[in-house]
């Protein structure tokens, strides 16, 4: 499963998902991460850049370049929220603590209910 994780500096899950400026892209199989990339998205800087839409529509590109099945984040917005669900990429929010933890548990929990693999 592909978990994308908004992240800080020091390996933590981040606060806000639409305001990312760093996530980990996480190749997540049997419980464990068998690759790992941390990418700079500057989402903090480019969310107020254009409209709301604008702003969705990057970070569904994003999401999709990369495959990802499930994101985890601190929080996020309802519209991102009805975003994600209507591209079918389950969503953990909430999450607090190591960022490659959180993944693997989102990974885990995800694949429970039916949402991919883990």
């Amino acid at each position: 499963m592909i978990v994308c994780v908004a992240t800080t500096p020091e390996g933590d899950v981040g606060g806000g998902w639409g305001r990312a400026d760093q996530v980990a892209i996480a190749r997540v199989t049997g419980g464990r991460i068998d690759a790992w990339q941390e990418i700079e998205t500057g989402w903090n800087a480019l969310h107020d850049q254009g409209t709301e839409g604008s702003h969705h529509a990057r970070i569904a590109r994003f999401l999709r370049e990369h495959e990802v099945q499930c994101v985890v984040a601190g929080h996020m917005g309802p519209g991102m929220q009805q975003m994600l669900g209507q591209m079918g990429i389950s969503v953990v929010m909430g999450a607090q603590g190591s960022a490659r933890d959180a993944a693997v548990a989102a990974a885990s929990v995800t694949a429970a209910s039916g949402g991919g693999q883990a």
